[in-house]
């Protein structure tokens, strides 16, 4: 059987290159290759799957189409093409070239009209044709043996279309009648203008109903269908049937294609060599030609080669052809159509030398401890009943200090839990073994609740890899893909997708668990290797060793702690928020006259914009509703009273229903206390982030939101919380890092910042300082150096721009520092690529040399922003780890509890408050030294409750 597969290249190059716009692939030498490599995976894994007879792929051109002489403003608002795709097709064409297949164009038609045209001679000609694109317009050209064969996306294998799945996906009777629908609804992105108001599932009903938009039209003009719809479709019915035009694909082109040409081919190793070389496409180099590509000199994309086994790489490469006996490492490579799926490595357990055994007896696992006790770095990872490590059990452990030679612990079979536990608490006490993991806070945490601490120094893969690309995602199996060449048993292979969820292994054969573990702590171990030489290279293994891996265990011990809450002020809370809420609410019906679901944002535009008439240039959004956000209804307000109580009812039912109902629901039953999760490698300037629950997004702005708090309180009579916050610290950090005389000096004499400020902005004495200026000053003051300008300032302060302007000016002549670090920041950032904070921390900007404006100046607030807040919250991390070895050093009875950005929570035992008060503010204010003589100041409360001591 003749299979022809026709590939949209645009479609498939945009769609690769957004797929990765969070993790941009980078050659050693700067290039984005995102599309290049995104394009080239999804053909190759095409070819392997699909095994075609024959192949080619179509491209628009540059010159008009014959839809322009119709409609000159086709296309016409199409944003401009991203300089990396735009630089991408040629290398994507030398690819093809080197593939020896075939690309189309013909000058006046687009791809689609191209392979349109091809798919119908090929199905006259006998082949089964299938059309590789994502672009529903194509629904339109499927039969009985031509077919739309959709690349894989979002988890989900890649899809076939053919005539009944394209009318299912419609809701229509046959193929045709996908132009109708494109006809009547428009493409925003092409620029088709359709029918005013008419989407997707009014056409598709028009059409099912009247068969084509013929029909609807002839239906309208006959008044057979009412109101507002039939209206729209008599006055714009040119437009309509325009827009079909426009969106009909042309199947008969005045050009022959001889479709032999299309037979699919070998390579031309060569060329295939150098534009990988090139691109550095070293993995994709070994698929197509068997053997891999000398690595670079210097990349952001590759690891150490590490020599493996050759006695296992029997096979044939994409084309049929023998491999080669000799593999080495690969690079990073994921999927670029499919961001959660990563490309298979060439080395799995099944093809790979280990020694993975399985303890089963006492003896066993003492002789092992004996040999961990002799080793200086052991990689350790546990084997959990769930992902939350504050309630799970063991299943069992795994430990590796060898490449290729593991073994693996189960719990409960042949040993209990407390027996292991307690044979293997020497190796994890012992403080000259470096402990290795992925994720380790995680595997310590789970200990921790098992009555083992385990003692430094550790060494976190994950967290190596946050350091050396912050933007990255790094999961075990991603870094071992991209690192080693190697693809780990896959979870949910193991335990399946539900089991994945929920990280259960209860059901699953000793036999594949032992296998699955053992590997997971090879690889990690395997893993660090690479790491190391990445820190180096990338200068940030001091930052690791003094901050990131410290820290691990300072955040096990307080997310063991938890904080303790108050259910029963909670409780009273909740029914007094919906006591406002509900007062509010009647207000709200008693103004509009009428009932409605004040919580439908739907229901509540239609009142206020139609029924109250509150606005008649109200905007509605994308799905046809009126928009009634936050800042809308803040516009609103001098307008009607009702807005004030609209918004006060969304305050007191969000206050209710995401903090104080949710609370008391998250209580841990072991421990009686809230337990959060502290993340290190999310925020890329190297703030933690809380989760499950956030307790960083406790509300602060409004006095309702702040009473939250209160519910906070100490674990018992004998305690009190102590809250612990930076005072002004980025405006500190930007007076240090800048050297502005006058900033400087002010945090010197210990003036208010941003009274100082707007003496200086306003050219008047501190003392004549008015709140309104003080108010003003301090806008700049946090604005500008986030990129603020006079148009966001005005906006902010509700003053003219002019007014906004002088006030920017004049601050930027009095802080001229400030305005020069600016400028040589980004400088900096243009000349290294990336910008840094006091203690080396890096955020690379790769989009700083950008040609578009916009993506530019993004990167550019980013440089001047990064290295100050990545400098604080390097020294909160700094402080708390001195905190916390100080109250260890001292034997303490008080624990820190939380960190909630530039604060820190402290129970504190009553006999300890002026120790730890002075432990505290000095810890803090030395964690890590101002340049300048810029003084670190910290302000220190203590209460019953949160609220009570910030």
């Amino acid at each position: 059987m003749k299979k022809l597969f026709l590939l949209d290249a645009f479609a498939l190059i945009f769609r690769a290159y957004y797929a990765l716009s969070k993790n941009p692939r980078m050659t050693s030498t700067g290039i984005n290759t995102n599309a290049q490599f995104g394009f080239t995976t999804t053909l190759l894994d095409l070819i392997k799957k699909e095994k075609p007879t024959h192949i080619a792929v179509a491209f628009d051109t540059k010159v008009a189409t014959t839809r322009h002489e119709v409609f000159a403003e086709y296309k016409a608002n199409r944003q401009e093409t991203p300089e990396d795709i735009l630089a991408a097709v040629p290398h994507i064409q030398q690819i093809l070239t080197a593939l020896n297949i075939p690309i189309l164009a013909v000058d006046g038609y687009e791809a689609d009209d191209v392979i349109g045209h091809v798919a119908k001679q090929a199905e006259k000609d006998g082949f089964e044709v299938y059309m590789v694109t994502p672009d529903k317009d194509y629904g339109q050209l499927v039969s009985e043996h031509i077919r739309i064969w959709r690349p894989p996306a979002f988890g989900n294998k890649e899809e076939i279309l053919g005539p009944s799945e394209v009318c299912a996906k419609w809701g229509i009777q046959n193929v045709n009648q996908v132009i109708d629908i494109l006809g009547l609804m428009g493409d925003a992105v092409d620029n088709i203008p359709g029918v005013p108001s008419v989407g997707e599932k009014t056409a598709a009903k028009l059409i099912a109903e009247y068969h084509s938009m013929e029909g609807a039209l002839e239906a309208a003009a006959n008044g057979l269908i009412k109101g507002k719809l039939g209206e729209k479709l008599v006055e714009f019915k040119d437009q309509a049937l325009l827009s079909k035009h426009l969106a009909t694909i042309i199947t008969d082109i005045p050009v022959e294609f001889d479709l032999s040409l299309t037979i699919i081919e070998e390579p031309n190793r060569e060329a295939v060599k150098e534009v990988f070389s090139f691109l550095e496409f070293r993995t994709l180099a070994k698929r197509v030609l068997g053997e891999e590509l000398n690595a670079p000199a210097n990349t952001n994309n590759t690891s150490n080669e590490a020599v493996k086994d050759t006695a296992n790489s029997a096979g044939a490469d994409l084309f049929g052809n023998p491999l080669p006996a000799a593999k080495t490492s690969a690079p990073s490579l994921f999927d670029a159509v499919e961001e959660t799926k990563i490309l298979q490595g060439n080395s799995n357990a099944a093809n790979t030398p280990h020694a993975y055994q399985t303890i089963l007896e006492e003896q066993d696992l003492k002789n092992l401890v004996q040999n961990l006790l002799s080793q200086t770095v052991v990689c350790f990872d546990t084997e959990t009943t769930s992902l939350d490590a504050n309630q799970t059990s063991l299943v069992g452990l795994s430990l590796s200090y060898e490449k290729a030679k593991a073994f693996y612990i189960p719990c409960n079979a042949s040993l209990t839990t407390s027996n292991i536990l307690n044979i293997l608490s020497p190796f994890f006490l012992n403080t000259s073994i470096i402990k290795v993991g992925h994720n380790i806070k995680f595997d310590m945490l789970v200990l921790k609740w098992h009555g083992i601490e385990v003692a430094g120094p550790i060494y976190d893969t994950m967290l190596a890899h946050y350091l050396v690309e912050p933007e990255a995602k790094r999961s075990m199996d991603m870094l071992s893909v991209q690192y080693l060449d190697y693809s780990p048993i896959s979870i949910t292979e193991l335990i399946g997708k539900k089991g994945k969820s929920q990280g259960n292994m209860g059901d699953v054969a000793l036999a594949q668990i032992s296998e699955y573990a053992a590997e997971d702590a090879d690889i990690t171990l395997q893993l660090k290797t690479s790491m190391d030489q990445e820190l180096l290279e990338k200068e940030v293994r001091d930052l690791a060793n003094e901050i990131e891996f410290p820290l691990v265990e300072v955040l096990r011990d307080m997310e063991f702690e938890g904080i303790r809450i108050d259910e029963k002020f909670l409780n009273d809370y909740s029914k007094e928020l919906s006591r406002l809420a509900h007062e509010h609410e009647e207000k709200v019906f008693a103004q509009a006259g009428l009932r409605f679901n004040l919580a439908s944002p739907k229901q509540l535009g239609d009142v206020l914009f139609e029924h109250l008439k509150l606005d008649p240039k109200a905007k509605k959004t994308k799905t046809g509703q009126y928009a009634t956000g936050e800042e809308v209804l803040l516009k609103l307000a001098k307008e009607h009273q009702i807005v004030d109580d609209i918004l006060a009812f969304r305050e007191y039912t969000k206050l209710n229903n995401t903090y104080v109902e949710k609370l008391p629901l998250l209580v841990n039953p072991k421990s009686g206390r809230i337990h959060t999760s502290y993340s290190q490698a999310v925020a890329v300037t190297g703030r933690l982030s809380s989760n499950d629950p956030n307790l960083q997004n406790i509300p602060v702005r409004t006095d309702r939101g702040r009473e939250i708090r209160k519910a906070f309180i100490a674990r018992d009579e004998n305690h009190v919380l102590m809250s612990a916050d930076y005072s002004q610290i980025e405006l500190r950090i930007v007076a240090a890092i800048s050297g502005d005389p006058n900033m400087c000096q002010a945090f010197r004499d210990g003036m208010d910042i941003h009274t100082a400020t707007a003496a200086k902005v306003f050219n008047v004495s501190p003392e004549e300082v008015t709140k309104e200026m003080r108010y003003k000053a301090k806008s700049v003051n946090f604005g500008i150096i986030y990129g603020q300008g006079a148009f966001g300032l005005a906006e902010n302060l509700k003053i003219s721009r002019s007014e906004a302007k002088e006030i920017i000016d004049s601050y930027k002549k009095e802080f001229s520092g400030i305005q020069k670090y600016m400028t040589e920041i980004v400088q900096s950032a243009v000349d290294k690529g990336y910008v840094q904070t006091l203690k080396g921390r890096k955020r690379w900007l790769r989009d700083i040399h950008s040609a578009n404006f916009t993506v530019r100046a993004f990167a550019e607030r980013n440089a001047i922003n990064s290295p100050i807040q990545g400098t604080a919250a390097d020294m909160i991390k700094l402080a708390m780890i001195k905190i916390h070895h100080a109250i260890k050093n001292e034997g303490l009875r008080s624990r820190l509890l939380l960190q909630v950005h530039d604060e820190l929570i402290f129970d504190v035992h009553q006999d300890e408050v002026e120790i730890m008060k002075n432990l505290v503010l000095e810890n803090m204010r030395t964690a890590l030294l101002l340049p300048n003589d810029v003084p670190v100041e910290c302000e220190v409360g203590v209460g019953q409750s949160w609220l009570e001591a910030h």
